[in-house]
C-alpha cells in the first residue's frame, strides 16, 4: 500500500492511511464473498501499478 500512496503523492493525490486501509478491507471481503471478483481485483491493482509506475519513470525522466 505505500507504493499506491507514494504514487498517488506525485500526481497531486493524498489518500490518507486509514481511507487505504478501509478499500484493503473491502477488497479483501469482495474476494472472500465472491471468488470470482479476485482475477478482475488482481487486474485493477495491476493496472493502477503499471500507471504509477510509468508517471514514475517519466518525472525521473524529466529531471
Amino acid at each position: 500500500m505505500g507504493e499506491i500512496e507514494e504514487g498517488l503523492k506525485r500526481i497531486g493525490l493524498t489518500v490518507s492511511k486509514p481511507v487505504l486501509a478501509i478499500i484493503a478491507i473491502i477488497f479483501g471481503l469482495l474476494v472472500i464473498v465472491f471468488p470470482d471478483l479476485l482475477s478482475t481485483i488482481v487486474g485493477i491493482y495491476l493496472i493502477i501499478q503499471g500507471i504509477l509506475l510509468f508517471l514514475d519513470y517519466f518525472e525521473l525522466s524529466r529531471k
